[in-house]
């Protein structure tokens, strides 16, 4: 069995994670770190990663940019592999997850779905003949009111997804309230919607001449992206240092 410590374990996901993998018999979470909101919990706790001396094979992290320095030099550190859910990181914690892969397996992703993964991989393949054939393309994604980061680290995954397809001039706008002009044609609009308890939902939007193709993602539970976290942690267990995603636990 496979013993995994959740960093973030009193948050919404932290504890969705508990509850699924309390159903799972190929992992066992052994314990959490997080500061608040963990009460009446029936695994150690701690209120720091640095303080965590129970012996694991993996770290599932659902929590907050400013934890994940401490995080990372944990886990290369112990030599945990680390399946890394938090979004809305820098450009040098990015640089730092990179260096950190050098010595642990790390794997990152900015949603944990099965099927947005899925949808990426779909447009990999369609992006660039829908953009070539006159498509303007459009991401809007919509999240519960507590999401503190704005857009999704989901739509901006999606828009990279993209990006990586397209030509060299196409970019993304997340802000059009200073222009007055026309859209242009080489780029990617993100919004943003936040309200209610909305889990999450994302559309990309290809807007051609008479016609408009939308894929779409509704995520009605939390529950999908602990069952795919928990995927992630079996596959990453064991595995040689590098840089993983869901992709690499799909395919």
């Amino acid at each position: 069995m496979i013993k995994a410590i959740m960093n973030g374990c009193g948050g919404r996901m932290g504890k969705m994670i508990l509850s699924v993998a309390d159903t799972d018999p190929e992992i066992n979470i052994v314990a959490g770190v997080d500061r608040v909101n963990v009460q009446n919990m029936s695994l150690p706790v701690f209120g720091e990663i640095s303080h965590c001396n129970v012996p694991a094979d993996v770290v599932i992290d659902f929590s907050l940019p400013e934890a994940t320095d401490a995080l990372l030099d944990y886990c290369v550190e112990k030599k945990l592999p680390l399946v890394l859910c938090t979004t809305g990181l820098s450009d040098a914690q990015l640089d730092k997850v990179e260096k950190a892969a050098e010595t642990i397996p790390v794997l990152r992703s900015a949603n944990m779905s099965i099927g947005i993964n899925l949808i990426m991989n779909v447009l990999k393949e369609t992006a660039g003949k829908l953009a070539a054939a006159g498509f303007d393309i459009e991401v809007v994604e919509k999240h519960h009111n507590k999401k503190k980061d704005a857009p999704s680290g989901t739509a901006i995954a999606l828009a990279e997804t993209m990006l990586s397809v397209l030509p060299e001039d196409y970019s993304t706008v997340c802000d059009r309230s200073e222009r007055n002009e026309a859209r242009p044609a080489h780029e990617i609009g993100i919004s943003a919607v936040r309200g209610g308890t909305i889990p999450g939902d994302h559309d990309v939007i290809f807007a051609g001449e008479d016609e408009v193709i939308t894929f779409s993602h509704r995520a009605y539970s939390r529950a999908i992206f602990a069952k795919g976290a928990i995927a992630a942690a079996k596959f990453l267990a064991g595995k040689a240092p590098g840089l993983y995603s869901m992709s690499d636990v799909l395919s």
